[in-house]
C-alpha cells in the first residue's frame, strides 16, 4: 500500500501521477510516463535549463494541450527536444555544414537551432511555419523520456505564459498541477535560464534570436562569426512572425510593476529617493550592493554576487517569482553588463520589467 501511494500520489484534481526522480529514475514509473506521452498527455519534466511541459511533438492534439495549459499565444512556436542526432534528422531537413558544426559543438546542451522541419512534426508545434527550433537536452531525465519513447518532445518552459519560468517544482506546482497528467520532480535545474536559440542565415552567419547559457563568444570560437538579433531588447509588433520563443510577448514578468536600473552612484541616489518616498517597494539586487540601498532586509531579494553570472542565472527566475510574494507596488531590479552570460540575463530582466528601464 505504501509503495502504491508513493507512486500514484495525487497532487491535483486532474493530475494522475507524481514521481520523484531527484536521486534516480524509476524504470516502472518511466514506463508509465512514456505511456502517457504516447496517449497525448502532458508531463511536467526537468531539463538542465528550466522545467518544461512535455508532449508528443508529432501530435496536433497533444501540442494544443500545451498551448491551453500555458495560455500561450497560437503564434509562439514550441521547441522540439530530441535524444540524438538521428532524431534531429527524423524531425528536420539535413543541416548545412555550419549548422552541423553548431550541432557537434553544443548538442547535447542548452542550445536550440532553427531548422527546416519535416512534416512528421505537427503544424501546431511549429505554428504553421516551415521551421522548428530543435534542441538535444543534456538532463538525463528528459533524455531518457525521449530516448525510450522514441518520440520527439515539444517542451516549452513550465509556467503560465508571461510569468517567470520554473526551475524547481515548488515554484510551479500550484499553477500547473491540475493541468498535468504526470509531474516529475528532478530537483532544482542546474542552469536556470532557457537555451540559446540560433538561426543560421543564408549568408552562413549564425544569428542569436534568444541569448542563453551558450554565449556569443562560445559560438564565435566554433564558427568565427555571429550576430545578435536586433530584437533582443525591442518589442516586436503583433503581426510579425517569430521563429523563436521569448522574442514577441511579455515574458518572465511578475504581476508587480518592475523597473530595471543600473546601480551606479547616480542611480543609487534615485533608487534611495524612490524608497524614501514610497515604502511599498522591494529591491531585486546583488549582495555587494545591499549596504548602498536604504531598504529593510526583508524587502531585499538577493540574486547572488554580481561577480558570479552563473549564480545569478541559476537564481534568476526563482528570484523574480519572489517579487509577487512581497506584496509591494514596485520592484526595483538591478541589472548587469550586457556581456557574455550577462547579455542573456539582461534579455530576461528587460522583458521582466516590460522594457521599463531607468
Amino acid at each position: 500500500i505504501f509503495n502504491y501511494i508513493k507512486k500514484y500520489l495525487i497532487l491535483g484534481r486532474n493530475m494522475k501521477y507524481y514521481f520523484n526522480w531527484s536521486k534516480n529514475i524509476n524504470q516502472d514509473e518511466l514506463n508509465i510516463a512514456i505511456d502517457v506521452l504516447k496517449n497525448n498527455g502532458l508531463i511536467l519534466v526537468p531539463t538542465e535549463t528550466v522545467y518544461g511541459i512535455a508532449a508528443n511533438a508529432c501530435s496536433d492534439e497533444a501540442c494544443m494541450k500545451i498551448f491551453k495549459a500555458k495560455s500561450r499565444a497560437q503564434d509562439n512556436p514550441l521547441i522540439i527536444h530530441v535524444s540524438d542526432k538521428e532524431m534531429i534528422n527524423f524531425a528536420a531537413e539535413k543541416p548545412t555544414d555550419v549548422e552541423q558544426k553548431l550541432i557537434d559543438a553544443f548538442m547535447p546542451g542548452p542550445f536550440t537551432l532553427i531548422l527546416k522541419k519535416k512534416n512528421v512534426i505537427c503544424d501546431v508545434a511549429s505554428c504553421n511555419m516551415e521551421t522548428i527550433g530543435v534542441r538535444m537536452p543534456s538532463n538525463k531525465i528528459i533524455h531518457e523520456l525521449i530516448k525510450q519513447s522514441n518520440i520527439p518532445i515539444a517542451a516549452p518552459s513550465a509556467n503560465i505564459s508571461g510569468k517567470p519560468s520554473g526551475t524547481k517544482i515548488s515554484d510551479i506546482k500550484q499553477e500547473l498541477s491540475d493541468k498535468m497528467d504526470v509531474i516529475i520532480d528532478g530537483g532544482e535545474c542546474k542552469i536556470g535560464i532557457e537555451s540559446t536559440v540560433v538561426k543560421v542565415n543564408d549568408d552562413g552567419i549564425p544569428e542569436i534570436l534568444r541569448p542563453g547559457y551558450i554565449t556569443e563568444n562560445d559560438i564565435k570560437n566554433v564558427i568565427g562569426n555571429v550576430k545578435l538579433s536586433d530584437k533582443l531588447f525591442k518589442k516586436v509588433s503583433k503581426n510579425e512572425k517569430v521563429e523563436s520563443p521569448g522574442m514577441k510577448y511579455r515574458h518572465y514578468a511578475p504581476s508587480t510593476e518592475c523597473v530595471l536600473v543600473k546601480f551606479d552612484d547616480e542611480q543609487v541616489k534615485k533608487v534611495n529617493q524612490i524608497i524614501s518616498n514610497n515604502k511599498d517597494v522591494c529591491v531585486l539586487g546583488f549582495e555587494e550592493d545591499f549596504d548602498k540601498i536604504n531598504i529593510n532586509k526583508e524587502k531585499f531579494i538577493n540574486m547572488g554576487s554580481k561577480n558570479n553570472l552563473e549564480e545569478i542565472s541559476h537564481n534568476l527566475f526563482s528570484s523574480l517569482r519572489k517579487i509577487d510574494t512581497m506584496n509591494v507596488r514596485l520592484a526595483i531590479i538591478e541589472g548587469v553588463k550586457k556581456e557574455n552570460l550577462g547579455l542573456s540575463i539582461m534579455n530576461r530582466l528587460v522583458r521582466a520589467a516590460s522594457n521599463n528601464v531607468m
